[in-house]
């Protein structure tokens, strides 16, 4: 008995000091933080408290994650569920009354929505990304088809960095009621009383992370559960809708960090749906893996993955106009001195990189060495590519954000949607580049083993 009390005790202290760390961390950097890598720093809090403390308590530091676990059947039971969230809570008002004592009442931000926005655009920022923390979480932490990985700590934490610069413009970016208190309580002299409304706001995406965690991975309720093509088919929309949401709330916010942020929420979808669909989210990489055989992805597979992406683009695309004051912007070469043979060029090399990295890592069987690492070799693609080219052609590298971009310009614009269908070609060819260099560099994988069926 006193053991388990002791360890009942240690959960919660761990707990504590995860969540008082990381709500510490947030108010420095918004306070006195790099507004370009104050983001990433709040993220690499989380990542390595996460890697310190998983072990203990499952290192939740967040009352919207612990909800969305209870709500999937992965916490003990709901008493102990809300004696996590009670102390996160806690925990978070201390450490806003731990900055406010280091730096000052005159220092010290006020929770509420940001510029000019209001709360209309507020509450699909902190429920998708929050949704999008909590939905990452449970299948890199919670999945049993992800047991035993050793990238839940990036993936969970770098959401942060997708999140942050994405909508922080919009809500300050919180996906976390204990940060929300703890902003709140330090600033009850400005104004007290937005911590309920996100509280509200970012419970709703932790119950929506619990309803896609259902959708995409119903085997961890029946075993027997058929891995089909309509869950995969969903997992490809999920993945691409939040990686188009990212690219563009970063462009339209002007982020100094786009590709980092973009780059960030590729890898993190791609390290939680990895092993539901293979996490492709782009139908150039889906057109490489496809054209490059093997079996890997044959055309009945592969038409549903693209028109899944497409979709995905589509409404991602309409909803980062919304969030933004219906404003959009266009797809094409991205400043006047380039044109559209060096758009092309760079969109053609740069797409190639990012297949021909997702054929090598993920697809490859004699590459063992990617097991872990896969995740981060192909987003980081993206930081490549986004900031080597774009300000030539915007650094697409995929058709759905490609189609996103232009049709969300075309609705709230009212432009003709027509340059879609060049960077489409381009990007295509990148892709089938890609397939030939890997049938070129990796002859081993087309060898036929004795006594097996022919490709």
């Amino acid at each position: 008995m006193g053991d388990t009390a002791g360890a009942g005790l240690s959960r919660f202290v761990s707990e504590f000091i995860g969540t008082y760390l990381l709500v510490l961390t947030v108010g420095c950097n918004v306070i006195a933080g790099n507004p370009t890598w104050g983001v990433t720093s709040i993220a690499c809090v989380l990542m390595v408290s996460i890697y310190a403390l998983g072990s203990v308590s499952g290192a939740h530091f967040n009352p919207a994650v612990t909800v969305a676990i209870a709500l999937c059947g992965k916490i003990d039971s709901w008493l102990e569920a809300g004696k996590y969230c009670l102390v996160q809570v806690i925990a978070g008002m201390l450490a806003g009354l731990s900055y406010w004592a280091l730096f000052g009442s005159s220092k010290v931000f006020n929770l509420e929505p940001q510029g000019d926005y209001t709360w209309h655009e507020v509450i699909p920022a902190e429920i998708l990304y929050t949704c999008m923390l909590c939905f990452v979480v449970l299948n890199v932490a919670c999945s049993t088809a992800n047991e035993f990985n050793q990238y839940y700590g990036l993936a969970i934490g770098f959401v942060i960095i997708a999140g942050g610069h994405a909508a922080g413009p919009i809500s300050g970016g919180c996906f976390n009621p204990a940060v929300a208190v703890g902003i709140d309580v330090s600033s009850a002299g400005l104004g007290f009383g937005w911590c309920f409304a996100y509280f509200a706001y970012e419970f709703t995406g932790a119950a929506l992370a619990a309803l896609l965690f259902r959708l995409t991975r119903p085997e961890e309720w029946d075993s027997d559960a058929p891995t089909s093509l309509v869950r995969k088919s969903v997992s490809e929309f999920v993945g691409t809708f939040f990686l188009v949401l990212t690219v563009g709330l970063n462009v339209l916010h002007k982020s100094p960090a786009a590709a980092w942020s973009i780059a960030c929420s590729l890898m993190c979808m791609i390290y939680a749906l990895g092993s539901c669909s293979g996490a492709h989210f782009n139908p150039a990489v889906t057109a490489a893996i496809m054209m490059a055989g093997r079996g890997k992805c044959p055309l009945r597979e592969a038409v549903p993955f693209m028109l899944s992406q497409i979709a995905g683009g589509l409404f991602a695309g309409t909803v980062y106009c919304m969030m933004c004051k219906n404003t959009a912007f266009a797809l094409g070469p991205a400043t006047p001195k380039y044109g559209w043979m060096q758009a092309g060029m760079a969109e053609i090399i740069f797409t190639f990189v990012l297949c021909f990295v997702v054929l090598h890592c993920a697809t490859a069987e004699g590459n063992t060495g990617c097991k872990d690492m896969f995740g981060l070799a192909i987003g980081m693609c993206v930081t490549v590519g986004g900031f080597a080219i774009g300000a030539i052609s915007g650094g697409s590298l995929n058709p759905a954000v490609s189609m996103g971009i232009d049709f969300s310009n075309a609705i709230f614009n009212n432009q003709v949607p027509i340059n879609w269908l060049a960077y489409t070609l381009f990007e295509m060819v990148g892709a089938a580049l890609a397939a030939v260099s890997f049938f070129c560099l990796r002859p081993s994988e087309y060898q036929k083993p004795l006594g097996s069926q022919p490709y």
